[in-house]
């Protein structure tokens, strides 16, 4: 049998090589664990998303958006069972997991700003404990959250696992197209006088909600995992390319962003 040392040397040479690792023999107990702690905080967050979604298939405008927001939760749901799965594969017990948590639970109230905080035991981002009260809310859900998923999925799609990398592509598909939802109301309610002061007032929440999920820029962890290539970037470089990019889609349409200041 390897030593700690022995299986730390083998799986840092098969990284430096470019060669993903695909069973749970090849990693160290530290791998596993920073890996476990990836994946459950995307699997308890699109469980989550899933469950605060549901009540908008009843309450969405029209009954093409009832089925568009259906859509939405399905993907979420197979999402959520997707990563499951991978956890099962690194030896967690899943149902037992589940059990313990309640995902349909929305701790923080609408106006609260709970920053980096996590409220409950599950793994979920935080953003998921602010409940969507209002259609604007849904619409800039999917405009900056999910957008903000989609830059930190982008260092899954060439981290060193190779099972969760191969999954992430299906699941980033489906997410730029929650996103490209999210883009066509947004332009939508924007351009009505009528529609785009509550459309502001929902972006001056949503965007701050976003902005706290990166985490901490040069935080111990993170830089763990950029050693194990799970993560490849800095929690802040992930953070500016969102800001960036929704800056950018702001100012073509007339929007404001308000000004974020971390908790740290």
């Amino acid at each position: 049998m390897l030593s700690t040392e022995e299986k730390e040397a083998q799986l840092f040479a098969k990284i430096e090589a470019g060669q993903k690792i695909e069973s749970l023999d090849e990693m160290p107990d530290a791998y596993r664990e920073h890996l476990t702690n990836l994946m459950m905080m995307q699997a308890d967050s699109e469980l989550a998303g899933c469950y605060g979604y549901m009540p908008w298939i009843q309450k969405a405008p029209t009954i093409e958006e009832k089925f568009a927001v259906s859509n939405i939760v399905r993907d979420e749901m197979r999402h959520a069972l997707a990563m499951y799965g991978l956890l099962e594969r690194v030896g967690v017990n899943i149902e037992a997991h589940i059990g313990q948590h309640d995902y349909n639970s929305r701790g923080a109230e609408a106006t609260d700003n709970i920053g980096d905080k996590r409220l409950g035991e599950d793994k979920r981002v935080n953003i998921f404990y602010y409940p969507i009260d209002t259609w604007y809310d849904f619409i800039m859900f999917n405009f900056c959250m999910d957008r903000g998923a989609g830059h930190q999925l982008e260092d899954v799609r060439h981290c060193s696992y190779g099972p969760w990398a191969r999954e992430i592509e299906k699941i980033f598909k489906e997410e730029m197209m929650h996103v490209a939802h999210g883009n066509y109301w947004v332009k939508k309610l924007a351009e009505n006088p009528e529609t785009k002061p509550e459309l502001q007032e929902a972006l001056d929440k949503w965007y701050i909600r976003t902005m706290n999920i990166f985490g901490r820029p040069g935080s111990r962890r993170n830089a763990l995992y950029q050693k194990y290539k799970l993560k490849l970037r800095d929690n802040d470089v992930v953070r500016q390319a969102f800001h960036d990019e929704v800056k950018g889609l702001s100012q073509q349409w007339g929007l404001t962003l308000p000004e974020w200041k971390p908790n740290w």
